[in-house]
């Protein structure tokens, strides 16, 4: 789709439906496992619909995109401290409308309320409306966006309410199944049918690796390195994001190798392009020449990782495993993360 900035009436119709959300406040008998579906008339993909807010601490309305977001979600809540999961914001892919104190506003956000004239006080009593992307900053909504999360919101308030009256409305009659608004034509108008519906089939990323180069593997056998220790080998965003010129800010891809024993940082590569896996698999092998010693087993915990390290382990004769956890690198992310906080104060 063709993305445009919200016109003021676009922006005027989504603020009109949050509050009317707000007023309702559906957090006061759902929660936020009550999920239901909201069917996109422009592309068919659904929006999973989650009320947030029965705990009192944060009140919202999160509207998982398709089934990508639907997982995120779902592997967010099986987190046993999602505050604690560094890579907790990279799961989402969602709109969220929130209501917000003051301070958690910037100034596009305020350009508009005062355009619309409109007036909020207090805490939690701020309209914010987000987009969550995997690898990009929550940035402000284009204007399909806007249009589509202001729809989202007056069908939650409809669905809301029957649950309020109803609350077997939600019950699904067989496992992995939603209660989803389907739009659908009556007498040339639309009209908003509930259907019971499975999401998609998810879909596989595959980690495309290039030929090997056999001929730097033969020189690195032919230097007869000792091999000693365990290396933790990871692949994630940088917890620090780039902006470019005017466009959506994103968090590149970083590498990091590190001893599993003592800490001792081998290799740590930012890479801000697409084709970041070619140039990680660059700076692994480069590791070997500027160390002289090999590992004898290499632990990573993504598939991706896994991939990118398969064929040269294999050629090198190192053992590769998947682990659940790297202690290591864990505690050098949450070191990164720390600074690059210190350094936004």
């Amino acid at each position: 789709m063709n993305e445009h900035v919200p016109t003021l009436q676009e922006w005027g119709d989504l603020y009109e439906a949050a509050i009317g959300f707000k007023n309702i406040a559906p957090w006061n008998w759902m929660w936020d496992s009550d999920m239901f579906g909201v069917q996109n008339p422009e592309n068919g993909e659904i929006g999973y619909c989650c009320v947030m807010g029965k705990l009192g601490e944060h009140f919202a309305l999160a509207v998982y995109l398709g089934t990508d977001g639907l997982q995120g979600y779902l592997k967010n809540r099986s987190t046993e401290d999602p505050e604690e999961d560094l890579d907790a914001l990279h799961y989402q892919k969602c709109f969220m409308a929130s209501f917000e104190d003051r301070r958690f506003l910037q100034e596009p956000d305020m350009q508009v309320i005062n355009m619309l004239r409109l007036k909020f006080g207090g805490a939690h009593s701020w309209p914010l409306f987000r987009s969550y992307e995997p690898g990009y900053f929550p940035w402000h909504l284009t204007g399909e966006e806007a249009i589509y999360l202001n729809l989202v919101l007056r069908l939650a308030m409809d669905v809301a309410l029957r649950f309020k009256d109803n609350p077997d409305l939600l019950h699904a009659p067989e496992e992995n199944s939603y209660l989803v608004s389907v739009p659908v034509k009556d007498n040339g108008s639309r009209v908003w049918r509930d259907e019971w519906r499975k999401p998609a089939p998810a879909r596989k990323a595959e980690v495309v690796v290039g030929p090997i180069d056999d001929e730097r593997l033969e020189k690195i056998k032919s230097m007869r390195m000792s091999r000693h220790g365990v290396w933790e080998v990871d692949i994630f965003f940088s917890p620090a994001p780039i902006r470019e010129k005017d466009a959506r800010p994103y968090f590149p891809h970083t590498f990091l190798c590190i001893d599993h024993d003592s800490h001792f940082i081998y290799a740590a590569y930012v890479a801000a392009a697409a084709d970041h896996v070619e140039e990680f698999r660059d700076q692994f092998l480069s590791i070997f020449s500027q160390e002289g010693c090999m590992p004898r087993e290499i632990l990573v915990r993504k598939e991706n990782t896994f991939a990118l390290l398969r064929d040269i382990a294999a050629n090198l004769g190192i053992k590769l495993r998947r682990v659940k956890e790297l202690r290591a690198v864990e505690d050098a992310r949450r070191s990164m993360s720390d600074y690059f906080a210190r350094l936004r104060k």
